[in-house]
């Protein structure tokens, strides 16, 4: 586990256990996973389309006969600031609604997890686990 120590003056360290949970998943499965994760008490998202490049030369798209070049696909980018309790119900919520059958494929996406400094609410000035 990351612990990061954030020093809030000269005499107090606090360890700050909050990590920014960034998931790739396919566009198609947007709606599931906001509504599996709202299930589970995670109710702030910021959500950004994006797209991936792969190269994937052995797959070759035919469309009426011909091969197309798809490099680019269309993906949802969702940033997810938790606290240390929230993460590991963060990330099995999102496996298990934004795969792909019961083994997944390729292009399902992928999760990564940054340790997160500190958090400031815009609206009444909280930090860090208070303000997510």
């Amino acid at each position: 586990m990351f612990m990061l120590r954030y020093r809030l003056n000269s005499k107090f360290h606090v360890n700050i256990l909050m990590k920014l949970v960034v998931a790739v998943i396919q566009p198609t499965k947007l709606r599931a996973v906001k509504e599996a994760l709202a299930e589970v008490g995670v109710e702030r998202i910021t959500i950004c389309d994006s797209q991936e490049y792969a190269q994937r030369p052995d797959r070759v798209p035919i469309f009426r006969g011909l091969e197309i070049s798809t490099d680019v696909l269309r993906k949802s980018t969702l940033e997810i600031a938790v606290n240390d309790d929230f993460l590991e119900r963060t990330i099995e919520t999102i496996c298990q609604v934004a795969r792909t059958g019961a083994r997944g494929s390729d292009g399902d996406g992928k999760i990564f997890v940054l340790p997160l400094a500190q958090a400031i609410d815009l609206k009444n000035g909280s930090r860090s686990k208070g303000a997510i």
